[in-house]
């Protein structure tokens, strides 16, 4: 499996596990100012993707011209964009991305929104400072400490959702996202897992551990 880590624009505060985890990522790419963010820590991008209206000149400078993927389509995000670069251009399965839900609320809406457009393409989470967000829209399964919140969240309409290893579990029915939602369940201890028919689900879970 190839992953790659994006980091996206918005505001950013690094720490030791996510620096730890962009330093150990096989391919690093930014949406267009996020390449601002990874200058701070002194990682260069593979490549760097947008209309490239917000990566500052000296970052610019530092990246070099030849790492810049300008698509000024205004259709799309930059985010967008990237994703699909990533998916299209560089051939990989799995997407971690960072930096994408700080900020404007509607640029958080429609970063989350972007994961469950872009989940038939491979494994996609987003990561902030609280929070693990994964785009489900088969099956999915993960640790998770008891006592850990665990929030489902569907993307519009998902007709049948299963859950294991929660409180309150989900057996079957739909979840809406005008109507029943599943916030703020309670991991049991060990394994979480998630099967999604009809639909797409975000689940939020714990974000980074110390030493992650």
């Amino acid at each position: 499996m190839r992953d790659a880590l994006v980091v996206a624009n918005a505001p950013w505060r690094w720490r030791e596990e996510s620096v730890t985890l962009v330093r150990g990522a096989a391919l690093v790419l930014a949406a267009d100012g996020g390449a601002n963010h990874l200058a701070r820590i002194g990682v260069r991008p593979a490549a760097v993707v947008g209309d490239l209206d917000s990566i500052r000149p000296g970052v610019r400078r530092w990246v070099g011209e030849e790492r810049l993927v300008p698509r000024p389509d205004q259709e799309f995000t930059d985010l967008h964009k990237t994703l699909a670069y990533a998916f299209d251009e560089r051939d990989v399965d799995k997407v971690t991305i960072l930096a994408a839900t700080a900020g404007r609320l509607d640029h958080a809406f429609e970063n989350l929104a972007l994961l469950g457009r872009w989940a038939h393409r491979g494994e996609l989470e987003l990561r902030d400072e609280a929070h693990r967000i994964v785009a489900v829209n088969g099956t999915f399964e993960a640790a998770a400490a008891a006592g850990a919140t665990v929030s489902l969240l569907p993307l519009g309409r998902c007709e049948r959702v299963w859950t294991q290893g929660l409180r309150w579990e989900l057996d079957g029915g739909p979840l809406d996202l005008a109507g029943r939602t599943s916030v703020s369940n309670v991991a049991e201890g060990g394994r979480v897992a998630v099967r999604v028919e009809g639909g797409t689900v975000l689940v939020f879970m714990p974000g980074f551990a110390p030493g992650c």
